[in-house]
């Protein structure tokens, strides 16, 4: 009877055990948990650097490939299905799950740090560390996450709607494991998948709390010690915690709408009342330079620049999608049901990468043109304080103070729907790819993020959480390499199952 439920239950004992250790460690050993991540992460940066960047962009030549071909026609589904959602309502669930915080997060600090710290070969504050800026802006947050998301949300989608099969990371790795998914090496892919959603999922909550904490702060003099952005993550957890047992069409879905809907009044506020020509002509002239230089900033590591750079921004943004997407790629694949692979793979790689563009250009552009063009210093505060920018960006335009609660809701909400997904998700692939997930899963995996949250802020804050996410990434990067040669296997073999079915 034991041995019964341990093999039932072996995803979730598995991985709640290394969550709970890794918990535990930060907790008694907070010194020895961060010399040995440290440790782990300086030896991956080393060795395999030039991995994350080629497998990047191999998921994203593989996904268009597959688009385009003749596999581009088959039905997440069954033939006669249609999707389940609106297509407005598709895409505001999956954007705000796959980018929410992190546009918050990074729409004003990160062009303004590269203009700070370009690499050693381009001037600092400078227009052509501008253009530089701009452009790897919206090449982090381009159509590379998403072909990423692409990978495991097209993989899960196909074989679970497609061949019947569990929705779960293992499932895709029928065509070369058979039945052994249901035995150890099926298990060791879910427990993998489980063990970079949690990290990659906790590093952008410590973001979102540490910018929410930030923007009162700023508005309110609040006290900026650690305690209270703690405080701010255990509220957060109560809210998403109500929201994941609600479920995705009473929670997740209203709130994706709402905040959308809130993302675009904020960002045509800022369109508005900044320099319109200006921003535009950024968006114009970023779009080109990016489309003509998406290969080269695809593969460039900067080796006769010291790597450093590359590896503290792409590589750290490549693992951190990489982590982000067995959470991401299983959400997007419930709520996908019913399109084929070609809309499938246009609409993810196209919609949400066009709307974080033109983000990009209104917020980074705008905070560009105020320190170039009004000599106002925004670049030393991103430099200091990559959470405190947003809101000392805003105090230059009328009703700074609506704009930063503004910014507070929506990253309050992009905390929530991103936490709620991951719940679910995670109680998901630890009930063998059921819907029907038990409560004391859902609580305990939204407990485990925010304790996961927690220990990494406290450890090494901000560092920490980049760190943990290019740690916890590499596992399932290999997982992610081998999941596209499945899915071309089982794609391969859709004629002979059609002549089967006949």
């Amino acid at each position: 009877m034991k041995w019964t439920y341990f093999r039932k239950e072996a995803v979730f004992l598995l991985s709640s055990g290394i969550i709970l250790l890794f918990i535990a460690g930060g907790v008694l050993q907070p010194d020895l948990l961060d010399a040995a991540a440290s440790t782990i992460h300086s030896g991956i940066l080393n060795n395999f650097s030039w991995l994350y960047l080629i497998s990047a962009f191999f998921f994203l030549i593989f996904v268009i490939s597959l688009a385009l071909s003749k596999y581009g026609t088959i039905r997440l589904g069954y033939d006669a299905e249609r999707p389940q959602y609106t297509f407005f309502g598709w895409v505001a669930m999956l954007f705000a799950a796959g980018m929410g915080i992190g546009l918050l997060f990074w729409g004003v600090s990160e062009p303004l740090v590269h203009f700070l710290t370009p690499p050693p070969f381009l001037e600092p504050l400078s227009p052509e560390s501008a253009a530089f800026a701009m452009r790897y802006a919206f090449f982090h947050w381009g159509i590379h996450p998403w072909a990423i998301y692409t990978v495991v949300s097209l993989s899960i989608a196909y074989f679970s709607f497609r061949r019947g099969m569990p929705a779960l990371i293992s499932s895709c790795f029928y065509p070369v494991l058979g039945d052994r998914i249901y035995g150890i090496p099926g298990k060791i892919v879910d427990v993998l998948a489980v063990f970079a959603t949690v990290f990659g999922t906790a590093t952008s909550l410590g973001f979102g709390a540490l910018q929410i904490h930030a923007g009162f702060s700023h508005l309110y003099g609040i006290s900026s010690a650690i305690q209270v952005t703690i405080g701010i993550i255990v509220i957060a957890t109560a809210l998403f915690m109500a929201s994941a047992i609600l479920g995705v069409e009473k929670g997740v879905q209203v709130l994706s709408k709402f905040n959308i809907l809130l993302a675009i009044l904020l960002l045509t506020f800022i369109l508005l009342l900044g320099s319109t020509p200006y921003i535009l002509n950024i968006f114009s002239s970023t779009l080109g330079g990016y489309i003509n230089n998406v290969i080269d900033l695809s593969l460039q590591a900067y080796p006769f620049a010291g790597y450093q750079w590359s590896r503290d921004w792409t590589v750290f943004y490549w693992a951190w999608w990489i982590s982000w997407s067995p959470f991401v790629g299983l959400f997007i694949a419930r709520i996908s049901r019913g399109r084929t692979i070609r809309e499938f793979v246009l609409t993810v790689l196209t919609v949400p990468t066009l709307f974080t563009f033109i983000w990009f250009s209104i917020f980074g552009g705008s905070a560009l043109n105020l320190q170039l063009n009004k000599g106002v210093d925004l670049a030393s505060v991103a430099g200091e304080d990559v959470s405190l920018a947003l809101f000392v960006f805003f105090e230059h335009y009328p009703f700074a103070g609506v704009l930063s609660l503004i910014a507070i809701l929506l990253l309050s909400i992009f905390f929530v729907t991103s936490a709620d997904s991951a719940t679910v998700v995670l109680g998901s692939l630890t009930t063998g790819g059921s819907l029907a997930v038990p409560l004391y899963k859902k609580v305990f995996w939204a407990l485990s993020l925010s304790a996961v949250a927690i220990v990494l802020l406290m450890t090494g804050g901000l560092d920490a959480l980049q760190k943990m996410a290019i740690t916890a990434a590499f596992p399932f990067m290999i997982v992610m390499i081998i999941l596209c040669y499945t899915l071309w296997i089982g794609l391969s073999q859709e004629e002979s199952r059609d002549d089967e079915s006949e």
